[in-house]
Order: structure tokens, then C-alpha cells, then sequence
């Protein structure tokens, strides 16, 4: 008698601790999902890490000098197994430190855009890569690729015959709930009109900017299709480059842009909820986007401003659109030369 009594104040308890806590008694509680980029400060060079739900991808490894930084770190993050490595194109400042990330973790999948590129360099990454049974592959562009909960799609490099190594890059968007980044590596203006003229949905809140802010990528066309609120650009102080050039920056201010460094912030970490994102330590820019949208069309001319142009129509003869899309479908489809040249 006494152990039945006992059997059901148990199941009393149980119950009473599935009601407090409002999770029934037999199923675990729901975990919340996470997601973080880091922008490594790997100076004139490019790195990024990527962790959703536990899940993590290394686009390009900086120089081989960078090795223990890219080594250290992983080691730091936890990161055991990489479900990608992205080696964005063959030159070294992108994957000189990748045969670091196979020293530290196991390594799922390894995307190139070429299987052979005559360097010693690029020799490395592959001896790395078959040290653990793996081979370089091309993803296949247009298909998305699962990361826990996020997922990303291949949008470049459309062609093989480009013959600029930088257009060659491995472009792709990564997307967490409604949030999204739009990796470049070093695309230039070539490989930026391809992506246009292919008609993908470029739009990303975070944009890493192309060639390390060189004036080669981030032209005007590509930048109206992407409009980021934050641009992120890697690089290095006093580079012999001179990047990032006048003329990207104030590219990138015209089309109200946050512009974050690593020359001036080192490493560069942003969080998202699906909903926003956020970057550790700083604040966000408060010039902000008027509700009515980005972008101003003129009745009377049909030409399309940006909102922030010095030369918009009076109140009367505004139609305000959010993208370019919605303003093409409305037939404006002429640009100020001054503000979207």
C-alpha cells in the first residue's frame, strides 16, 4: 500500500513540474537558436567565421601567416568539426591560413571554384583537404546549403573563363530568418554584372565588401541590388593597396551604408535573431531609413532617387518605394544621375 501512495505522489510531482514550468512532463524543453559572424581581423587578408545552432563554416583563412590566428581562433570558439570550408578564389591572402582550420577540426565539406591553381599555396589547402580524405569541390550555384538553422545559396562565379582570378570568387548569400549577408570575397565589377544580369535576389542587410573596398568591385549596379544597411570591409592599416579607395566609401555613403573596419575595430562580431542583427560594441547608425522607404520616385519625371539625394522632388510629387523591384514594377525605371548613377 505504502509504495503505491509513493508511485502517485511522484506522478503527483511530475505533474506539478510540467505545469510550473510549462513544458509537458515527457518532452524536452525547446532550445533557442543561435547565430553569430565574425569578421576576423586577419589585416590586409579576409576571414569569417559562421555559427548557427551549433553548426560552423570558415569562409577563406587570411595569409599563411595568419595560420595561428585562424588556428587560435577555432580553438577558442569550440569549433571541432567545420560542416564548410570556403576557399573563395586561389589567392593567398584568402586561404593561406585554411590548412590551419584542418590541423584544428575535422572538416565536412570543402567549396573551391578551382580544383587546380599552380602555387604552393594553393597546394597546401589541397594536401590539407586529402590529409582527410577530402577533395575540393565547386557548389553547385542556385542550391542551398543547410547550416543548422540558416542556410546559404551559391550565386558566383557564373562563368570559367574569367580572366581576372578575383572574378572568380565564390559569392554567396547566407540567411537566418529574415536576416541575410552577402559574402563577395573578391568579386569585381565583371562578375558583379553577371550576378546581376542572372536576376538573383542580392538584397543583404550585412554586405562584406567586395576586394577589401577596392574601386574594382561594389559598382553602383551591384550596390542598388544588394542596398545593405551595413557594409563590412577587412583589411589592413596603411595597406600599400590604399584601401579602402574614396571612391567606395563615399559610394557606400550616398547609399547609406554603416561602414564597419577591421583596420579600425579589429575583429568584428555580428549577432542575429532572425529578426535584426546587431554587432557587439557598437552602436547603430542613426541616420536610419524614413518609413515611407529607401527610395523617392518623381511623378512628374519618372526618374527614382535614393532618399538621402539633395535633389528630391517636393512632398506633392513623391511616390516612395522600399526597393528598387517594387519602383521597376511602378515603371521607374530611370535613375538620378546623381544619387543612383
Amino acid at each position: 500500500m505504502k509504495k503505491r501512495y509513493m508511485i502517485f505522489a511522484v506522478l503527483i510531482i511530475l505533474l506539478f513540474t510540467a505545469t510550473a514550468t510549462g513544458c509537458p512532463a515527457d518532452e524536452e524543453p525547446m532550445t533557442q537558436s543561435s547565430f553569430y559572424v565574425m569578421f576576423i581581423d586577419v589585416g590586409q587578408a579576409d576571414a569569417s567565421l559562421i555559427m548557427c545552432d551549433g553548426r560552423y563554416m570558415l569562409i577563406d583563412g587570411g595569409n599563411t601567416e595568419d595560420s595561428s590566428r585562424i588556428y587560435s581562433v577555432l580553438k577558442d570558439k569550440g569549433v571541432e568539426v567545420l560542416d564548410y570550408v570556403v576557399s573563395t578564389h586561389a589567392h593567398e591572402d584568402h586561404i593561406g591560413g585554411l590548412p590551419a582550420a584542418f590541423n584544428c577540426c575535422q572538416v565536412q565539406t570543402v567549396f573551391s571554384p578551382v580544383t587546380e591553381y599552380d602555387t604552393s599555396t594553393f597546394a597546401k589547402l589541397k594536401n590539407a583537404a586529402r590529409a582527410q580524405g577530402k577533395s575540393l569541390v565547386m557548389p553547385k550555384l542556385g542550391q542551398k546549403y543547410s547550416l543548422g538553422s540558416a542556410f546559404f545559396t551559391v550565386f558566383a562565379p557564373l562563368r570559367k573563363d574569367y580572366e581576372e582570378v578575383n572574378d572568380s570568387s565564390i559569392v554567396l548569400k547566407l540567411e537566418y530568418g529574415d536576416t541575410s549577408f552577402l559574402f563577395t570575397g573578391d568579386a569585381e565589377r565583371l562578375s558583379e554584372y553577371d550576378m546581376v544580369e542572372a536576376g538573383y535576389d542580392l538584397s543583404a542587410d550585412v554586405l562584406k565588401v567586395g576586394h577589401h573596398g577596392s574601386y574594382t568591385s561594389t559598382s553602383y549596379l551591384f550596390l542598388r541590388e544588394v542596398m545593405p544597411t551595413y557594409g563590412v570591409i577587412s583589411l589592413g592599416k596603411g595597406n600599400e593597396y590604399g584601401h579602402p579607395h574614396d571612391e567606395i566609401l563615399s559610394r557606400l555613403n550616398n547609399a547609406d551604408v554603416q561602414v564597419l573596419r577591421t583596420d579600425e575595430l579589429g575583429d568584428i562580431i555580428c549577432h542575429s535573431d532572425g529578426a535584426t542583427v546587431r554587432f557587439e560594441g557598437i552602436e547603430p547608425d542613426v541616420r536610419g531609413t524614413p518609413p515611407a522607404g529607401r527610395f523617392v520616385g518623381n511623378k512628374k519625371t519618372g526618374i527614382l532617387h535614393h532618399n538621402s539625394c539633395g535633389g528630391l522632388p517636393k512632398e506633392n510629387n513623391r511616390l516612395y518605394f522600399c526597393t528598387i523591384t517594387d519602383a521597376a514594377r511602378a515603371g521607374y525605371i530611370k535613375y538620378c544621375t546623381n544619387c543612383m548613377p
